[in-house]
């Protein structure tokens, strides 16, 4: 099984290059984050004609996450449970957890429009079962600034999954769980071209690298780092000052992978051709490759 994970920053501008890339690279599963639609305006026809499953929760022009499969795609999830909202239009802009009984696994996965959360519920986490592995699509806040309300709204987002995910390994300790996307968390100071430059700002402050790292005290392993350990491997190059020419990028998109799902990688790959040419992401696509699952 060959899985992957891929902020595309607007999959209606980038559709026939992300359904061109699954094809290219005979992926059977893709996470997709920042699809920047409503789950009516998601290019559904483009992903069926080449084999492909989709579901997707998007609210608005912003944030929006989806999963497209080949492999079947079951039991989807539209939100974590006490998933935590934000909204700057109130008073107390924190945190109120999403209303799980708004994605009834019933219904399918591409209801939006009147249907949609209010607006403290951002489409930022999309889970479903694909090939037998439990996928979790994920956005993780940017935090914006240390003095932003947003920050706090990552550190609390980051730290409910955790504690979501340390309980579905407890209940389970051979499950098959891949928590994959843009973390936007630097974790290493070799993960970004200039350190100093990320001085007071967010991606970098302790408190983000211990949420980020607080996975493995949870039992998951981050799979890209074991099979790509190499320094200034990135997977982000922002769109201004030359960054992607100069190769001043960020490595913020990875894979928590329960031990059972960790132990059947066998390699990673990120795609760094896929930031060229005309229409590219600022991410490109990180690649798992998977081992069959004993029986």
């Amino acid at each position: 099984m060959r899985l992957a994970t891929w902020n595309v920053n607007s999959v209606r501008a980038r559709a026939d290059r992300v359904v061109a890339f699954l094809q290219r690279w005979d992926v059977d599963v893709l996470a997709i984050q920042e699809t920047k639609c409503r789950d009516e305006q998601f290019p559904y026809a483009a992903f069926d004609a080449a084999g492909y499953e989709v579901a997707h929760v998007g609210f608005s022009q912003w944030n929006g996450v989806a999963i497209a499969s080949r492999v079947g795609i079951d039991d989807v999830a539209r939100a974590f449970p006490g998933q935590p909202g934000f909204s700057k239009d109130t008073a107390d802009p924190m945190i109120e957890p999403v209303d799980t009984t708004l994605f009834d696994d019933a219904a399918p996965a591409t209801t939006g429009g009147e249907d949609a959360p209010d607006a403290l519920h951002e489409a930022r986490a999309l889970g479903a079962t694909c090939g037998g592995v439990r996928v979790w699509s994920l956005y993780i806040p940017n935090g914006r600034a240390v003095d932003d309300p947003h920050y706090t709204y990552k550190l609390a987002w980051l730290d409910r999954l955790r504690t979501e995910a340390t309980g579905w390994l407890a209940a389970d300790p051979a499950a098959q769980i891949a928590l994959v996307g843009d973390w936007n968390v630097i974790p290493l100071d070799t993960d970004v071209y200039d350190p100093a430059a990320f001085v007071g700002s967010t991606h970098v402050t302790p408190a983000e690298r211990a949420a980020f790292h607080a996975f493995a005290d949870a039992g998951y392993r981050e799979v890209s780092r074991e099979h790509l350990p190499a320094e200034h491997t990135y997977t982000y190059w922002d769109y201004k000052q030359l960054a992607f020419p100069k190769n001043r990028g960020q490595r913020i998109d990875f894979t928590w992978a329960t031990p059972a799902l960790a132990d059947r990688v066998t390699g990673v790959t990120i795609d760094r051709e896929e930031r060229k040419g005309k229409g590219a992401s600022d991410h490109v696509p990180v690649i798992l490759d998977l081992a069959p699952a004993d029986n």
